[in-house]
C-alpha cells in the first residue's frame, strides 16, 4: 500500500502512519492467549477445550469469519431502522416502536414499507437505498419484485421487534444481578459499565454512532488530565476501535437520514484532545480500526479527497440536535463547540420539514485532520499489529463495541489492546472487560457520566 505523506512539516505523524502500515496484522499467537485459555472452562467456547496451538489457531480463523458475517445482520437492522424512522424515501409520519400498533392499524406502516420497496427499486442518488438495494440482492431478494421486497422487510421487522423483547428482558436481568445487596445500600454510580457489556452477543454487529459516545469520552479524558493521569501534551498516538458510519440510529430522537452518511468518532476525539491540550495540533496520529469494510473504503475515500485539497470541498460532518427534551448544559455546550479545534463552521444542511425543533451545525474538517486518519482492517476480537514498543499508542477508544461480545471475546479484546499500548497506555471504553490473570490490562477507574447513563472504563497497560 502506497502512503501519501503530504504533510512535509509533521515528520512524526507520517513515520507514526508509515510504522503501523508496516506492521503485521496477525491473529492472536497461542503464547499470548494462554492466559485467557487458562480461565475456568464454562467460559471458553466447547471447541477450545484441552486447548491447544492447533485448535486455537483453527478455531480463531473460523470464528473471525463468524464474527464479520455478523455485520450483513447488523445491516438489517439498519434497514428496519430506517423503515421505522426515515424521511429520505417517504412523506409519512415516523413510527415510534410503541406506536407500532396503531401505526398499522392506520395504514402508516404499510405506506412506509410500500415507499421503501419502491425506493429499492429505483434508488436514486439516494445512498442509503443504493447500499440496502445491493444488500437485499446479497440476501437472494430481487428489489424489482414489490412482493418479494416487502415480505423480505416485514420479516426482518418481525425479527428486530422480538430481538428487542429478548434484549429487554436480558437488560432488566442484568440490572438486578448489579443491584445492592441491602435496598438501603448506595447505587454504584458506574452499575451501567457492569450490566452492559454482552448485551447484544448474539445480535447483529451494527454500525450505528453519534453524539452522546463521544461526549462521554471528553468527560472522561478531563477527568483524566484532572486527576493526572493523563498530562499536557502527552497524547499523539490515538487508535479508535470501530468509529460507527452514520447510516441511521437505532434511537429515534437521533436517527437522520437526510445527509450523506458520516463517521465522528475520529473527528470528536481529536477535537477533544486538543482541547483539553492532552494533544498537540497538527501532531496526532490515529489509526481506525475495524471490521467493516464500509467504514475503511469510507475512510479511504474521505483521505482521497483531502489529499486533493480543494477549496470549499472536504469531508464535512453535520451535527443536529432535538431541542426537547432538553439536554444539560454541558452536553449543549458540548455540542456547540465540537469540531472547532479541527475545522471552520458552514452552514448545515437544512432539515426536512418533519424534523420540528431541530437545531443544527455543520463543520469541514480540515484536510490534514482527515489525513491523520489510517484505517485498518482489523478484528480486535481476535487480531492485533505487531507495533514496536516506540510505535505503540498512548490511547485507544472503543465505545458501543464490547456490547456485541461475551465474555471471553471480551477478554479476548482486552489484551489485544493492551499488545498495541505504551506501558501505562490506556483503553478507554464504557463496557466492562474480564481482567486476565497474568495479563497486560487492569482497570485502573471509572468516570461516571451522569447524562445517558454512561459510564467510561480506564484500562491501563501495566
Amino acid at each position: 500500500m502506497r502512503i501519501f505523506c503530504i504533510l512535509l512539516a509533521l515528520p512524526l505523524v507520517c513515520g507514526v502512519a508509515l510504522s503501523v502500515f508496516a506492521a503485521d496484522r496477525v491473529f492472536t499467537p497461542y503464547a499470548s492467549v494462554k492466559p485467557v485459555l487458562d480461565q475456568p472452562s464454562d467460559l471458553l467456547p466447547a471447541e477450545l477445550g484441552n486447548p491447544n496451538e492447533a485448535k486455537w489457531s483453527a478455531w480463531s480463523q473460523r470464528h473471525d469469519k463468524a464474527i464479520r458475517a455478523r455485520l450483513q445482520e447488523g445491516d438489517l437492522d439498519s434497514m428496519v431502522n430506517l423503515l421505522l424512522y426515515g424521511t429520505s424515501f417517504t412523506k409519512q409520519p415516523r413510527i415510534k416502536l410503541e406506536a407500532l400498533t396503531e401505526a398499522s392499524k392506520a395504514g402508516i406502516l404499510r405506506a412506509r414499507v410500500d415507499d421503501l420497496v419502491a425506493g429499492l427499486r429505483s434508488p436514486g442518488d439516494n445512498e442509503r437505498l443504493i447500499f440496502l438495494n445491493g444488500l437485499l440482492r446479497s440476501q437472494g431478494i430481487d428489489p424489482s419484485s414489490p412482493g418479494e421486497t416487502g415480505v423480505f422487510i416485514y420479516n426482518n421487522l418481525g425479527r428486530v421487534i422480538q430481538e428487542i423483547g429478548t434484549l429487554a428482558k436480558r437488560a432488566e436481568e442484568a440490572k438486578r444481578l448489579t443491584q445492592p445487596a441491602q435496598p438501603d445500600a448506595a447505587v454504584d454510580p458506574s452499575a451501567i459499565f457492569n450490566w452492559r457489556p454482552g448485551l447484544f452477543r448474539d445480535r447483529g454487529v451494527s454500525l450505528d454512532t453519534g453524539i452522546f459516545p463521544n461526549f462521554s469520552i471528553e468527560q472522561a479524558l478531563r477527568d483524566l488530565k484532572n486527576r493526572g493521569v493523563l498530562r499536557e501534551g502527552q497524547v499523539a498516538r490515538v487508535a479508535v476501535i470501530g468509529p460507527g458510519l452514520d447510516f441511521i440510529d437505532k434511537n429515534e430522537d437521533a436517527s437522520y437520514d437526510y445527509y450523506p452518511q458520516q463517521t465522528l468518532q475520529p473527528f470528536a476525539l481529536y477535537d477533544s484532545l486538543v482541547r483539553l491540550g492532552l494533544a498537540k495540533a497538527n501532531a496526532v496520529s490515529m489509526s481506525i480500526f475495524d471490521i467493516s469494510s464500509r467504514v475503511i473504503d469510507h475512510i479511504q475515500r474521505a483521505r482521497e479527497r483531502a489529499r486533493m485539497n480543494v477549496p470549499n470541498t472536504g469531508y464535512v460532518i453535520q451535527l443536529p440536535r432535538q431541542v426537547a427534551p432538553a439536554w444539560p448544559p454541558d452536553l449543549i455546550a458540548y455540542w456547540s463547540s465540537l469540531g472547532d479545534r479541527v475545522g471552520t463552521e458552514v452552514t448545515p444542511i437544512p432539515p426536512p420539514t418533519a424534523f420540528q425543533g431541530l437545531e443544527t451545525r455543520a463543520l469541514r474538517i480540515r484536510p490534514d485532520v482527515v489525513l491523520s486518519l489510517h484505517p485498518v482492517d482489523l478484528n480486535i476480537v481476535l487480531e492485533r499489529m505487531n507495533l514496536a514498543e516506540s510505535d505503540r499508542f498512548d490511547l485507544i477508544v472503543a465505545t458501543n463495541i464490547f456490547i456485541y461480545y461475551d465474555a471471553f471475546e471480551r477478554s479476548l479484546a482486552l489484551e489485544n489492546a493492551g499488545a498495541m499500548l505504551k506501558r501505562g497506555g490506556l483503553l478507554l471504553t464504557n463496557d466492562r472487560l474480564p481482567e486476565v490473570p497474568g495479563g497486560s490490562m487492569r482497570l485502573d477507574g471509572v468516570t461516571d457520566v451522569q447524562y445517558n447513563h454512561d459510564s467510561i472504563g480506564w484500562y491501563r497497560k501495566r
